[in-house]
């Protein structure tokens, strides 16, 4: 059995978490979560706490998707009662972006700027034109979102330019050598 999986999920205050029919439904003040389980995998809800079981007769693969399965509940506990958080840093001259509503608009460089809309349940804030955050309650979607964001222009290994995580460290590469023949 996994050492994670054999975890119990503490419940907080609050939270309220349901299982029907495979589905776990999680709800908080951040918002609403669900996940469908996987076969060979059981969640109970005992008092304030949640126990994830793999039944390895119902599918083989039961026992490798039970840490999994355990932490994705995990996840999900923590998203709808304190949420996550990504930061990505735009470095470079004249690299900048906005927020207007749901709508992130980012000028790195291009011939025009990119429009990008979040998705529902994932908020953005710019701070100080080169400073991106985001808050979302789904730890997979706030994941995702922040690397299609970082993906419009990642940072290069020359000088450092173009969009990276806020604690994420470039390693910079020489160039060429000034009068080499």
């Amino acid at each position: 059995m996994s050492r994670v999986g054999k975890q119990p999920i503490k419940i907080a205050a609050g939270i309220k978490v349901s299982i029907a029919d495979g589905l776990v439904k999680v709800e908080g003040p951040k918002g609403k979560l669900s996940h469908q389980l996987p076969r060979g995998v059981t969640a109970t809800v005992d008092k304030d706490q949640v126990v994830v079981t793999p039944q390895p007769e119902l599918s083989i693969k039961a026992p490798a998707l039970h840490g999994l399965t355990r932490t994705l509940i995990h996840n999900m506990v923590h998203g709808v009662s304190t949420g996550f958080t990504k930061e990505l840093d735009i470095v470079g001259v004249g690299y900048r972006a906005t927020a207007k509503g749901q709508v992130l608009t980012l000028n790195v460089g291009f011939s025009h700027p990119i429009d990008f809309t979040l998705p529902t349940g994932i908020a953005g804030k710019v701070e100080g034109n080169t400073h991106l955050v985001l808050n979302g309650a789904d730890k997979e979607l706030l994941g995702m979102v922040a690397a299609k964001i970082r993906g419009f222009r990642p940072p290069e290994p020359y000088q450092g330019k173009g969009i990276k995580y806020t604690n994420e460290k470039i390693i910079r590469k020489q160039g060429k050598a000034a009068g080499a023949k």
